[in-house]
């Protein structure tokens, strides 16, 4: 069947022109942002000849083509009206608002809004943690000048939430930043928290204003900017063309200073409070219930992003009331699966299982960061994750009968153990180290118990030598074996530890990924340029001896439209092995949101017998990634 064929029927399935709001596309994939997801056939979609696969991710049904994509969005784009890129969406009110119900588009929208934020707020925490223990150990005082300055740079971060959510807040929602900023900076100034610690009624011409402290919140400012969204447009409508410049900025600071303090700021602090209360509640009449549920599905929880919606109370953890539900769950959440990485890693048989789960282990047991233990490990076996869940449970209930309490917030590891200390109740830090070591031992054992179906491990090619080191190609008995080289110096991972199904599922073919370490990208052999796509972010090559191969410079970066790329060839471009390829800046795409990890593709697998990566995973361009034979 013809692309044009196949184009038309993915246009029919998802709907139509009646249900697509904007299509785009990245070098792999067809990206269309519809009215409604629910009303396509995931399976029916998957049966079009073409289709690879299908993916929900960031509110964009996916649909992955591979390296035809471009005709077939051309062939969809002459089938109907509609925008063809984001931002001709953007004055579209659904193209931004999350799918499902209430709930989850409110765990959505805190999540979008929050991500950004995290690097901040772990820092911070990370210092207010050492702070204790310094003081703890008697190495610093709380009376010298340098605790205090120290303390500024880690409530900093916590303080001045309501400005930093403003800024993400109106990314969101599309409203002009630096008014969500003035939103953020009214509800902490300076003499408006004088008012509030003054202890007196306040009043704004008149009408009433709740003494509220709005530091460190995080619903309030949240509503405000969603607020401004139907506030912008209404004076876009009402103010002249004419006075636009000076009354627009005018009313805007001063409806929404007033509607903050008065109605939207009071509601979102009860909001807050009254969530806090619910589960606070549940917790102190069914301690022994709610803190096993929680540690226990704590891995679900924050895999769906659903933890955010309890972060008025985690995050006040950090700048007033202690938590005693929500980190302590993700305590022996992370250090669960940390310790089934281990046991993975004690037990596989396959050498890059083994890597994978070892560095995810000491990823999760020493940093509480557990993306590559539970995408990379007890999520594909399941059954590690099934152990983790069970001494999260165990766990749990002890934590809730001793009433384990954090006392700052950081992302709850063995680093940051001393989060749990606090010198009125000497026995809490004990508790902390017991659910670390209980952890650990009954997970471990758990899963070495359970076991795990583990991938056979792929067959070793031994290379002949040769006199020259860059040689592509290399006697393997009776089958031709080729060389293709890593093109980043970086930590090679294997594919399926990638955070994307479309790369992880192998669904555009088999290679490995590299989590690069500077920007600089060379040719990983002898071969030709066949695609600079137009956003930068990834290039197809051709080797001369028939390898066709996908460099795919971070996850999701087609969104950037090319601004952290420099690339330095063109489409049918012959280049030799070790011409720089793109520069990218890593740093800028990090700080954007994206992940730089770079998977290399082998998009033609289905010609070759075997993709087989190096074991090493420290590589770069002198370095074999994979041998395909």
């Amino acid at each position: 069947m013809s692309s044009k064929d196949s184009a038309k029927q993915i246009y029919e399935q998802v709907g139509g022109e009646d249900n697509i709001n904007y299509l785009t596309h990245c070098v792999t994939r067809l990206r269309f942002r519809l009215k409604d997801e629910g009303k396509v056939d995931d399976e029916k979609v998957k049966q079009i000849p073409g289709v690879m696969g299908i993916n929900h991710q960031n509110g964009q049904y996916q649909v992955i083509i591979g390296n035809a994509v471009s005709d077939y969005y051309d062939q969809i784009v002459k089938l109907g009206h509609f925008p063809t890129d984001e931002s001709e969406d953007a004055n579209d009110e659904k193209s931004n608002e999350a799918k499902g119900n209430l709930f989850d588009q409110f765990t959505s929208f805190i999540s979008s809004c929050m991500s950004p934020l995290i690097p901040a707020l772990i820092g911070g925490g990370m210092i207010k943690v050492i702070l204790i223990l310094l003081t703890t150990l008697g190495w610093m005082s709380t009376k010298s000048q340098t605790y205090t300055l120290l303390s500024v740079f880690g409530d900093a971060p916590f303080y001045f939430l309501p400005i930093e959510l403003g800024i993400t807040a109106a990314k969101y929602h599309k409203v002009n930043q630096m008014m969500a900023v003035i939103a953020g900076a009214i509800l902490i100034h300076p003499d408006f928290i004088s008012l509030v610690n003054a202890g007196k009624s306040i009043h704004l011409m008149g009408l009433p204003v709740t003494a509220a402290s709005y530091s460190s919140s995080v619903i309030p400012i949240l509503l405000i900017v969603w607020a401004m969204k139907y506030l912008e447009k209404f004076l876009d409508k009402v103010v002249p063309a004419s006075f636009k410049s000076i009354l627009k900025p005018l009313l805007e600071i001063f409806i929404v200073g007033v509607a903050s303090l008065v109605i939207i700021g009071p509601i979102g602090t009860w909001a807050g409070q009254l969530l806090s209360s619910i589960v606070l509640l549940i917790q102190k009449h069914a301690a022994w219930l709610a803190m096993p549920l929680m540690a226990a599905f704590m891995p679900l929880i924050v895999m769906t992003g659903m933890h955010w919606a309890f972060s008025p109370i985690f995050l006040a953890a950090s700048f007033a009331t202690p938590d005693s539900l929500i980190l302590p769950a993700m305590l022996a959440a992370n250090i669960g699966q940390g310790a089934a990485s281990l046991a993975v890693a004690v037990r596989a048989k396959n050498k890059n299982t083994r890597q994978v789960a070892s560095a995810a282990a000491i990823s999760a047991l020493l940093a509480g960061v557990t993306e590559p233990a539970l995408y990379g490990v007890t999520l594909k076996y399941k059954k590690p994750l099934y152990a983790s869940m069970i001494s999260g449970a165990i766990t749990g209930l002890f934590m809730g009968i001793v009433d384990l309490k954090s006392f700052a917030f950081a992302v709850p590891s063995i680093l940051s153990i001393p989060q749990f200390v606090n010198h009125n109740i000497p026995s809490n830090f004990i508790y902390a180290l017991i659910v670390v070591v209980a952890s650990i031992v009954i997970t471990f054992v758990l899963t070495l118990i359970l076991g795990f179906d583990e991938e056979p491990q792929a067959a070793t090619v031994t290379e002949a030598p040769k006199k020259n080191d860059n040689a592509e190609e290399i006697d393997a008995g009776s089958k031709e074996t080729k060389k293709v080289f890593s093109p980043v110096k970086g930590e090679q991972i294997t594919l399926d530890s990638v955070n994307d199904p479309t790369f992880a599922q192998k669904m555009l073919g088999d290679g490995v990924a590299v989590i690069p370490e500077d920007g600089k990208f060379y040719a990983p052999f002898d071969g030709v340029v066949e695609t600079v796509f137009p956003t930068k972010h990834a290039i197809g090559l051709k080797s001369n001896s028939g390898i066709e191969m996908l460099i795919h410079i971070g996850l999701d970066t087609v969104e950037l439209k090319g601004k952290p790329y420099d690339v330095k060839v063109k489409a049918n471009q012959k280049v030799k092995k070790g011409d720089l390829l793109a520069v990218a800046d890593l740093d800028a795409i990090k700080k954007a949101g994206f992940d730089t990890v770079t998977p290399l593709i082998v998009t033609n697998t289905k010609k070759f017998v075997d993709i087989v990566p190096n074991e090493k995973t420290t590589v770069d361009n002198d370095t074999v990634a994979f041998y395909v034979v």
